[in-house]
């Protein structure tokens, strides 16, 4: 208690919050790190995902070497860049970018590949010319697996970008280095405390966005519709030895007409 204690006060003082190592500080520089590293891996991840998935080959291969990255811990990666005299924001940048790779590219492959045969064949029965398919048939329909990747890579980053203290860069990590060095450990829980919140505020903001950004046609294609569910909970299923209700009703009219 006394460590939340602690953490409760120092965000409270109205010095954590002002100069360039307070709160607001700090979080300008996390998210621009965060927006340079997510946009350096989209450029990579989302046009390789989009030629993969359009074409329907290579896909696999390609998500699995992205996925493999994945075994690189960030911090090694920074170690990496730090030795070749990289530091600060650009270490911390190119070894995010490279963890933000994997969940776009995977997203964004699965969504052009899951897009249905028949709605393909659809589109050149149209008279639709390849590109056209990808980008007013394909692209749209895979938007929401797309907008997925994006926000997980956003939200792995934001939790990530912390470890740019560690080779002089500037982020909310800074908070928690400093408290460690200093053995403030309420400092270092309050640090803690606002990367979490930081990311629990962009998974709400992306998951609104990313709700937008679908399309109409496909939101209400995946979305039960009332009556009918409504039908469904009434009605019992019918069975084999039911009467087609056509015929059932024919038979009705039958046996209630006049008689000679």
């Amino acid at each position: 208690m006394d460590v939340l204690t602690d953490a409760l006060a120092w965000l409270n003082d109205p010095l954590s919050w002002s100069g360039r190592d307070g709160i607001i500080a700090l979080t300008g520089a996390h998210l621009v790190v965060t927006l340079l590293a997510v946009l350096l891996g989209a450029v990579v991840a989302l046009p390789t995902g989009v030629v993969l998935g359009h074409a329907r080959r290579g896909g696999t291969v390609g998500v699995v070497v992205a996925n493999t990255t994945r075994a690189l811990p960030t911090l090694a990666l920074l170690t990496l860049f730090a030795s070749a005299g990289l530091f600060g924001s650009t270490a911390t940048v190119l070894a995010c970018a490279v963890f933000a790779v994997p969940p776009m590219l995977t997203n964004t492959v699965a969504g052009l590949t899951g897009v249905d045969r028949d709605v393909r064949d659809a589109a050149v029965g149209l008279g639709l010319s390849p590109t056209r398919r990808l980008w007013q048939v394909e692209v749209p329909l895979a938007l929401p697996l797309v907008a997925a990747g994006v926000r997980t890579a956003v939200v792995q980053v934001l939790a990530t970008v912390p470890l740019a203290a560690l080779v002089g860069g500037r982020s909310l990590g800074t908070i928690v280095v400093t408290g460690f060095a200093t053995q403030r450990y309420g400092q270092v829980l309050a640090g803690g405390l606002l990367v979490a919140a930081l990311c629990l505020v962009a998974e709400g903001v992306l998951a609104l966005a990313q709700h937008v950004a679908t399309p109409r046609g496909v939101r209400d294609a995946t979305r039960p519709d009332r009556r009918t569910r409504g039908e469904g909970a009434r009605r019992a299923p019918l069975t084999a030895a039911d009467p087609v209700p056509a015929v059932a009703a024919r038979a009705r009219a039958g046996s209630n007409g006049p008689t000679s």
